[in-house]
């Protein structure tokens, strides 16, 4: 069985900043580094580092080579990868704060210039049963995912950044959603995100609230969505999940986070991986949260996510 992530690259401009540059604000950033990028890309390496045949399918300017070589260092196939001589490579203008949390400016370049004919070719190399991994950083989604789905392959989904173009999706041919709690209720309406009321209508703790409200928004997806499994990050409050063994619950570990940019990425990555490799679905939570927390311990986006025999190591 292989997989196959069909997604973006990017070429990361990361700015370290005291807090993100607000309207009207010029802003002196502490310094400037230069990383690969872009959540497919991300997601290609976590899953290679967790230990599956994982290919690549995407696109690059003449700029975004090196891309290609970070990708192959990690173990990733990049044989489907075209290489465009008109558009740059996508990039990202990241800004990191203090608390190490981040905001991101996206431009699409040739993560935007997929076309149907590649789709066809890079599709036909796959077959019933394989894994089809997609974000929304890339065009043609719909065509991709029709054709996916006509071969069979397994659909997996994180609907991220989300935007009006993931409600045109034939989102009932996903097997597999990893999502947020904003991209959750997006999906389901604005009144699926109202705060949870605890008992006597008083509001919860901020940890109890949270956990209220994502075991309600998986199980509302599940129900919108009943043959696939539903997978929610809730960040430092850890993850809940719908599939065939019910409703799971997985928290998060404890770290220091320096930098979250590629924390979900590793996530959707590590659990995917383990489910690829035939791990219960509380194991591949468990996994994938070991792994993402490692990663926000580090700076940068790919470089931050961890080896397999990090993970293992991993106290917990």
């Amino acid at each position: 069985m292989k997989v196959l992530c069909f997604g973006s690259l990017n070429v990361d401009y990361t700015y370290e900043v005291d807090h993100f540059v607000r309207k009207g604000e010029t802003l002196s950033s502490d310094s400037l580094q230069v990383f690969s990028g872009g959540k497919g890309l991300n997601q290609s390496i976590a899953l290679a580092k967790a230990g599956v045949e994982t290919y690549h399918a995407g696109a690059v300017g003449e700029d975004g080579r090196f891309l290609l070589a970070q990708l192959q260092e990690a173990g990733v196939n990049t044989d489907y990868v075209a290489v465009l001589e008109d558009v740059r490579t996508g990039n990202a203008i990241i800004q990191n704060d203090r608390e190490g949390d981040n905001c991101i400016l996206l431009y699409g370049g040739a993560n935007q210039a997929i076309t149907p004919a590649q789709a066809d070719e890079v599709l036909g190399h796959f077959q019933e049963g394989d894994f089809l991994v997609l974000q929304n950083e890339i065009n043609e989604l719909a065509y991709i995912m029709e054709q996916a789905h006509r071969q069979g392959m397994r659909i997996a989904l994180n609907p991220s950044p989300m935007d009006g173009k993931i409600m045109g999706l034939p989102l009932g041919y996903v097997d597999y959603f990893l999502l947020n709690e904003g991209e959750a209720g997006q999906l389901l309406g604005q009144d699926a995100v109202k705060p949870a009321q605890g008992e006597g209508g008083q509001q919860p703790g901020r940890r109890m609230g949270k956990a209220v409200d994502g075991e309600r928004l998986v199980k509302a997806l599940s129900g919108k969505f009943p043959n696939a499994v539903i997978l929610l990050t809730l960040g430092k409050e850890g993850s809940v999940c719908m599939g065939s063994q019910g409703f799971l619950r997985q928290d998060s570990y404890p770290v220091t986070a320096v930098d979250t940019t590629a924390a979900g990425d590793t996530f959707t990555g590590f659990f995917l991986g383990g489910i690829l490799q035939g791990y219960p679905l509380q194991e591949a939570m468990d996994r994938a949260s070991k792994a993402s927390a490692i990663a926000v311990t580090r700076k940068g986006a790919a470089p931050s996510i961890p080896s397999i025999q990090e993970v293992e190591r991993f106290p917990g």
